[in-house]
C-alpha cells in the first residue's frame, strides 16, 4: 500500500514560484468566492474537502480562510485517517497581498498558532491562493499552501473545471519533512455543480511515505 514518493509530487516548490508570479500580474475587482463542499470516492479512501474564503464585510480589509480536509479508510481503520485544517484571519494591504494569523491542526504536527503572508486572485475564471504559515511551536514549521484553479467555458452553461492544490510542511528545527501533498482535479462545471477525476497523492513524516487516492468527486459550490 506504501511506497516511496514519486518524483512528480516534489514539483510544488517550482509551481509555486511560477503560479505566484503569474498572479503578481492579475489586479482585478474580485468577485464573492462560494462556499465549495467536495467528496473524492477513491480506490483506497474518502476524502472529504471544504473550503471557506470570505471577508468580514464587503469593504472590508480582514476576512477568514480555512481548508478543512479529511481523509478516511473505508475499513474504518482510525490509523489511516488524516485530518488538516488551517483557521487564519487576515489582513489585505492591497493588489492581493495580505498578512495572516490563526491556527493550524493536522494530524503530523499537531496544534500551533501561526502567522504569515498570503496572497490571492478571484476572477470567473480563475482562482489563485498562495500562503506561507510560520509555525509558533518548538520546532518551527514551516508550510507552503498553494491553491490554483482554471474554469474556462464550454459554452452557454458549462465550463472546464481543473484545479491543482498543495501543502509542503517542513520542520525547519530538525531540517526535515513533515507532512505534504499534491492533490489534482479534472472535470466540468454547470452552475454550483462540479465532478470529474481526481487524484490525492500524499507524504507522511521523515521518511516522506507515500500513499496515493485516484477516484471520481463531486463539488458543490455554496452561494
Amino acid at each position: 500500500m506504501k511506497k516511496l514518493l514519486h518524483p512528480c509530487v516534489k514539483t510544488p516548490c517550482i509551481l509555486l514560484l511560477i503560479l505566484f508570479g503569474f498572479q503578481c500580474k492579475l489586479y482585478a475587482q474580485a468577485p464573492e468566492p462560494p462556499f465549495p463542499v467536495e467528496m473524492l470516492f477513491g480506490h483506497h479512501r474518502l476524502y472529504f474537502q471544504m473550503v471557506a474564503k470570505k471577508k468580514f464585510s464587503p469593504d472590508s480589509r480582514f476576512g477568514f480562510f480555512s481548508v478543512a480536509t479529511y481523509s478516511a479508510s473505508y475499513k474504518n481503520d482510525t490509523k489511516e485517517n488524516s485530518i488538516i485544517m488551517p483557521v487564519q484571519f487576515s489582513y489585505s494591504i492591497g493588489r492581493g497581498f495580505g498578512i495572516m494569523a490563526g491556527t493550524d491542526i493536522n494530524a503530523a504536527v499537531g496544534f500551533s498558532p501561526i502567522v504569515g503572508p498570503q496572497h490571492n486572485f478571484a476572477s470567473q475564471r480563475v482562482l489563485a491562493v498562495t500562503v506561507v504559515s510560520f509555525f509558533l511551536n518548538e520546532d518551527h514549521d514551516v508550510k507552503i499552501f498553494g491553491l490554483y484553479e482554471y474554469k474556462p467555458p464550454l459554452g452557454e452553461h458549462w465550463s472546464l473545471y481543473s484545479r491543482l492544490q498543495f501543502i509542503y510542511n517542513h520542520n525547519w528545527q530538525e531540517g526535515f519533512h513533515n507532512r505534504s501533498y499534491l492533490y489534482l482535479r479534472g472535470g466540468v462545471k454547470k452552475g454550483p455543480l462540479i465532478f470529474g477525476i481526481g487524484a490525492n497523492l500524499d507524504q507522511f513524516g521523515p521518511e516522506k511515505i507515500f500513499e496515493d487516492n485516484y477516484g471520481l468527486f463531486v463539488r458543490w459550490e455554496f452561494k
